[in-house]
């Protein structure tokens, strides 16, 4: 499958809440009922917390981005199911009317996207764990970038092959419920999008996301197992992270389309 990752900063003039309830009671419906018009086979919105466990997580890794607002996430089944033109009118005012009204709650110049292949390390079955609002689980989001000394692809192939199996190896000492890994690739249709929108923020290498119960986050240090596995997480983390260009937080997963 096939990714569209939207990393999303609110307008200056909303709160975090009034942008989330927007995004979810407004924004997320009229996605939902263009989902068939252009394909879409997953949407979920990722609401980022207000936690204090997203000021442990990057203090852990010195100075990095404020964390965004949320996520906007969406799948197709390959690449020709992206790129399908169906009927063209509908498509177009489809895009139009969503890019409309994302300009009402987001900050688009801010707010970078890119498309993605995921690489599953940690995978429970089936595959539909999700952090829901009234589940104790929470889902981590860590978008990162490749430091100069790296091209993009030494960066992907460092985190494929040798930090995804350090994790692997550590994921139980982490009480880790699932981890993905999601590297961008180059794919012509993010130019377009990108100018749609006037985005001016660069694109991440991808991001990482796990799933974990909130209380197991929170006591990961106070074993020795836990503090061994978070050591050795970051120490390798900053072989191919720069830090300070990447962010982390903790949100809650609202599913609106899934037709997998």
């Amino acid at each position: 499958m096939i990714r569209l990752v939207f990393v999303l900063r609110r307008q200056p003039h909303l709160s975090r809440a009034e942008f989330q309830q927007y995004w979810r009671d407004v924004h997320g419906p009229l996605v939902a009922k263009h989902s068939t018009t252009l394909n879409i086979l997953r949407y979920v919105q990722l609401h980022t917390l207000d936690d204090p466990v997203n000021e442990q997580l990057a203090g852990a890794r010195g100075a990095m981005e404020p964390t965004y607002d949320g996520v906007a996430e969406l799948w197709w089944v390959n690449r020709e199911a992206l790129a399908a033109t169906g009927d063209p009118t509908a498509r177009q005012a489809a895009a139009k009317e969503l890019l409309e009204d994302e300009a009402r709650f987001i900050d688009l110049p801010r707010s970078p996207l890119w498309f993605a292949y995921e690489y599953p390390q940690v995978n429970p079955t089936p595959e539909d764990m999700v952090a829901r609002e009234h589940s104790s689980l929470v889902k981590l989001f860590f978008c990162l970038r490749h430091p100069a000394h790296l091209s993009e692809d030494q960066a992907q192939l460092y985190w494929r092959t040798n930090h995804g199996p350090l994790i692997r190896g550590v994921a139980q000492g982490m009480r880790m419920r699932r981890y993905l890994q999601v590297h961008r690739y180059d794919e012509p249709l993010e130019a377009p999008l990108r100018a749609s929108r006037g985005t001016t923020v660069a694109p991440y290498t991808g991001h990482a996301e796990a799933w974990f119960d909130r209380a197991d986050l929170l006591t990961i240090g106070q074993t020795p197992e836990g503090q061994h596995a978070m050591t050795v997480a970051v120490e390798d983390e900053a072989k191919f992270i720069d830090f300070p260009r990447s962010a982390i937080w903790i949100g809650k997963e609202r599913v609106f389309v899934d037709r997998r």
